[in-house]
């Protein structure tokens, strides 16, 4: 007879196939946009607001949806915006415009930004302190086998079919719904404490002993976001300017793609041993080196070689980052907490892609465009060792000290 999953196993399974739709269409936004490039004949600054609309979406989901889920409970505001992201996916097939299709990305934004540090604390608040976070790096794995999802559906249904199939694909998610309704149980620490109030949450946030935590929590996820919306929206188009045709493009990046699982299953591995800030800091760092060998390749061999290191440090390092966040902050302001600092690095994954498009439209290299991102991930990992305090093995409180 065959051994029933762990409650944290079918927790963790559960929120990470929803992640997993989340994953697919970002994913897929990045070979979106070179397809639109020449169907609806975009500028690349047109291009870069397709992304940033979908990080202003974030940016707002996340803070709504995170101070909801303080108040509300994890559990339900988690299927609400997955039913945002979902509804407004499937929508999205049908743009006939590129106006209706930057609205319809806000929407996609605003839900996918509020489901990814909902379900990150409700998973670090239903976990043994010795598994948390493990458990939320696995989580995060899901989201590199929808990167990989996204990029086989690229290479082979959307060159065939067209994008709109494919994104109407992602729109399915919101089907999935509906096993949130008993596969998902409520956070039982969120049950136990009382809901502060919006000022209350805000204003506790910047205080003593939490402000040396926001301020580092917003500085990397600025700096973090800023650079991979930058970097990964872009890697496609960025292929082809670097003389390879759109569809070896989509082959490429899916090869390198493939290096995202294992950086995630590593990080999951050493968190619960180095540390979150050792293991966070390291990722970045690799990532920030990759970053800057794949700005300045020439040649396929070397392209390859630095885009699978930059997969494999860059959702590696997410990974620990999200698990790292929800640890700072009680229960009582804690989706508030991580919400927020989603939030704010969103507004860098506006800055990013439009950044990649005006400097490409400025003629400048690809080389002094990463060299950008590279700096900002120095900047983060600087924050993390001075601001940041180790929170491994740490059991979190559930009210304000």
């Amino acid at each position: 007879m065959s051994k029933k999953p762990s409650g944290h196993t079918r927790l963790i399974v559960g929120i990470g196939v929803a992640w997993l739709f989340d994953a697919m269409d970002v994913g897929m936004l990045s070979f979106v946009i070179a397809a639109l490039h020449s169907e609806w004949q975009l500028s690349t600054v047109q291009m870069g607001w397709i992304g940033s609309v979908s990080s202003i979406g974030m940016a707002v989901g996340a803070i709504l949806f995170g101070m909801m889920a303080d108040r509300f409970g994890r559990k339900a505001i988690l299927i609400l915006t997955l039913l945002v992201f979902s509804i407004g996916s499937g929508i999205s097939a049908f743009a006939t415009s590129y106006g209706i299709f930057l609205g319809l990305r806000f929407i996609i934004g605003a839900g996918l930004g509020g489901e990814l540090p909902v379900a990150s604390t409700l998973v670090s608040e239903s976990v043994p302190v010795e598994k948390r976070g493990r458990s939320v790096v696995l989580l995060e794995s899901f989201w590199a086998a929808g990167w990989l999802l996204a990029a086989i559906i690229s290479y082979f249904i959307m060159p065939i079919w067209g994008w709109r199939v494919a994104v109407f694909a992602t729109g399915l998610a919101g089907l999935y719904a509906f096993y949130f309704r008993e596969g998902i149980n409520e956070s039982h620490v969120f049950k136990k404490v009382a809901r502060p109030g919006l000022l209350k949450t805000l204003s506790t946030l910047w205080r003593p002993p939490y402000v040396r935590a926001t301020l580092m929590l917003w500085i990397v996820w600025f700096m973090v976001v800023f650079s991979y919306y930058g970097m990964f929206l872009w890697l496609p188009s960025v292929m082809v300017l670097k003389g390879f045709s759109l569809i070896n493009s989509f082959g490429y990046v899916l090869i390198m793609t493939l290096a995202q699982l294992p950086g995630y299953f590593v990080a999951a591995w050493l968190i619960e041993k180095w540390g979150r800030k050792m293991v966070l800091s390291l990722f970045l760092l690799g990532t920030a080196a990759s970053a800057l060998g794949f700005g300045l390749a020439t040649g396929l061999p070397m392209l390859l070689t630095a885009g699978m290191l930059l997969s494999f440090f860059n959702l590696g390092a997410w990974g620990a980052l999200y698990a790292y966040s929800p640890e700072q902050y009680p229960t009582v302001v804690r989706s508030s907490g991580s919400g927020m600092a989603a939030g704010i690095g969103r507004i860098g994954g506006v800055v990013g892609p439009l950044l990649v498009g005006h400097l490409l439209g400025s003629h400048w290299s690809v080389g002094g465009i990463f060299s950008i991102f590279t700096a900002a991930i120095l900047i983060a990992v600087l924050a993390i060792i001075f601001l940041g305090q180790e929170t491994m093995g740490v059991k979190l409180a559930d009210t304000l000290e």
